[in-house]
């Protein structure tokens, strides 16, 4: 008799569980980015290039120690957070020398990155020759660049974000940030 009460006490206390919600934590949420349409300005170095620049982004001036203005630019993202650090080179060596220099720094990101896409700029019209990589999962930099008129001049550009490079967290900014990098690489030209 006492193992049948027992018996129905834990078919009761099992069925008056099935009404009550079981809750489950939520994991933590990103903010989603509210973003402008993409709009460009164009961009005039006085260092002999321009470029389509996105609305968005705002182009400091580099100054070396002795106060000079510099012909590398730090292109902060503005609402993305982030920085473009753009160098620019005048070529004393090789033209080999700086794209595995560039080819190297993309190779550093290979343990943490899921994969490596790389698009050719080849613009003969305007004498503009590169790299475009876009670097997915986890890694610092995101993007990176490289573009040259073969002979004498060279900039490059490396992405990084002021946040942990959670590439899923990051996706849709990085979706939005891919447009406005190709067309400023895209529009890219030398004076």
């Amino acid at each position: 008799m006492k193992e049948l009460a027992v018996l129905l006490l834990m078919i009761v206390s099992l069925g008056s569980c099935g009404d009550s919600e079981i809750l489950i934590p939520k994991p933590p949420t990103y903010l989603r980015l509210d973003l402008p349409d993409h709009t460009y300005k164009k961009y005039k170095s006085e260092c002999g290039y321009n470029f389509d620049a996105a609305s968005i982004f705002k182009i400091k001036e580099v100054v070396d120690s002795a106060g000079n203005v510099m012909c590398h630019r730090d292109i902060e993202l503005g609402p993305l957070n982030g920085i473009i650090h753009f160098s620019f080179i005048d070529m004393k060596e090789p033209l080999s020398a700086y794209v595995n220099f560039a080819n190297d720094k993309v190779d550093e990101h290979k343990l943490k990155a899921t994969a490596i896409i790389d698009e050719t700029i080849l613009h003969p019209e305007n004498n503009v020759y590169g790299t475009f990589f876009e670097l997915q999962g986890d890694v610092a930099s995101p993007f990176q660049f490289y573009l040259t008129d073969s002979t004498s001049r060279f900039v490059s550009g490396v992405v990084y974000f002021n946040s942990s490079p959670n590439y899923d967290s990051l996706r849709p900014s990085l979706e939005y940030l891919k447009v406005d990098l190709l067309q400023m690489v895209n529009s890219f030209k030398w004076k």
